[in-house]
């Protein structure tokens, strides 16, 4: 497939307006462009053949079939020449800012030695003597990566510093990159609480009080790992009303080492989503489908660590809404790639591949709790990625390839 063609400037200002034709196979994620004779997992994705897409001011204002375009003028016109174009990719749940790195860890890993939440303090430390600048350098290589292969929204949460000013720093540095931001002062407990006599206690009194108090301006969502070697239900409780309080929707790391009761934790509070889902029993399942909280399900962590991959066949069977995130991390999942994660849940967790891309676009937008994203249709954001292939299938056809041939972000060539 030959090369994109376009005409005019590629990286113009917003305000301009952009006309992407040629498009083979593109894919919506519109309801109201279901085809009747599609099955159900790919009439979600609104195919619409032989297509075309208007942008102007970053935000899509026409999509239909290209013999319907009106030849109106643009300062930007791109050639698809048959491609694929899907929504740009939403990665719902991100650790970026960090220092330092988890390899030792990871070769380790890789001959035996299981995966444990205790990992997270070594990069606690080097987060810890990093300064601004080496955090905000390794964030924005990450993102770069990401938006390289597609990712146009990503969620970044603290969570590798455990101080009051660490803490605080790290979202600041992320919302420099995103307003996905969320707080996760509940990682793991803080190393210098372990001699207290009530560690989880104590270091609970500080994540909702005066760390609270600190980050809550800087980020949009409160997050808890509710795992064995972190925070128990009652603790996880304590963090997420608290961050509610203040403003800060809810999100949970639940059910990732085993079973256990985060998953019910982020039913009872209404959490927007819940994160790996991993180890779920049937009340599990039925409490995510019932309080409607979206099932994020990160299959680098699993590759990563050698663990057993979530059912999606399951939460997906009992009307779970499931999005598919990176997980990217230093320690358990250190990819940027959704494509990757893409090929994981069609290979490994047997979804198909129309219901793995709705999953990484607009499940990743539902987990955000967003509707001007992951969805190409008039007045969501101009987000797209134009891939090197006849069609999405080939994101899991064709694992490891970089097809993202143009991201075109808020109406702007990006990459």
């Amino acid at each position: 497939m030959g090369r994109v063609s376009a005409t005019g400037n590629p990286g113009s200002a917003a305000g301009s307006s952009l006309v992407i034709t040629g498009i083979g196979e593109l894919v919506t994620n519109d309801p109201g462009r279901r085809r009747p004779h599609d099955p159900p997992d790919l009439a979600r994705l609104g195919i619409v053949r032989d297509a075309a897409v208007v942008i102007e001011a970053g935000r899509v204002v026409w999509v239909g079939e290209r013999s319907e375009l009106d030849g109106a003028g643009a300062d930007v016109r791109i050639d698809a020449e048959g491609a694929s174009v899907v929504p740009g990719f939403v990665d719902a749940h991100a650790h970026l800012v960090f220092a330092g790195d988890r390899a030792a860890e990871f070769a380790a890993r890789m001959t035996g030695v299981p995966y444990a939440a205790g990992g997270i303090r070594t990069t606690v430390a080097a987060t810890r003597a990093a300064d601004d600048r080496t955090l905000r350098s390794t964030t924005a290589r990450l993102v770069a990566e990401m938006l390289r292969q597609g990712t146009t929204t990503v969620e970044i949460k603290s969570g590798y510093g455990l101080t009051t000013l660490d803490e605080s720093r790290s979202l600041v540095v992320a919302g420099e990159f995103t307003t996905e931001t969320t707080f996760l002062g509940a990682h793991v407990v803080a190393p210098e609480f372990t001699a207290a006599l009530d560690p989880v206690a104590d270091y609970v009194a500080l994540v909702t009080g005066e760390m609270l108090d600190a980050c809550a301006p800087h980020a949009r969502w409160v997050d808890v790992f509710c795992e064995r070697g972190a925070f128990d239900a009652d603790a996880a409780r304590a963090v997420l009303r608290a961050g509610m309080a203040r403003g800060l929707a809810p999100r949970v790391h639940a059910n990732q080492l085993g079973p256990g009761p985060g998953v019910q934790v982020a039913a009872e509070v209404g959490a927007a989503s819940a994160d790996h889902c991993t180890h779920l029993d049937d009340a599990d399942v039925a409490a995510l489908a019932d309080a409607g909280v979206v099932a994020t399900l990160l299959p680098g962590a699993e590759l990563s660590t050698r663990s057993p991959y979530p059912d999606a066949r399951r939460l997906l069977a009992a009307g779970v809404t499931v999005a598919l995130a990176t997980d990217c991390n230093p320690g358990s999942s250190y990819t940027s790639s959704m494509p990757l994660c893409i090929a994981l849940a069609v290979i490994a967790m047997r979804m198909t591949p129309a219901e793995a891309l709705w999953s990484a676009t607009a499940g990743g937008a539902r987990s955000l709790r967003r509707e001007d994203i992951g969805v190409l249709a008039p007045g969501a954001r101009g987000d797209l990625v134009i891939l090197d292939a006849p069609s999405h299938v080939h994101l899991a056809y064709r694992p490891g390839v970089p097809l993202a041939r143009r991201v075109v972000r808020g109406g702007i060539t990006a990459v």
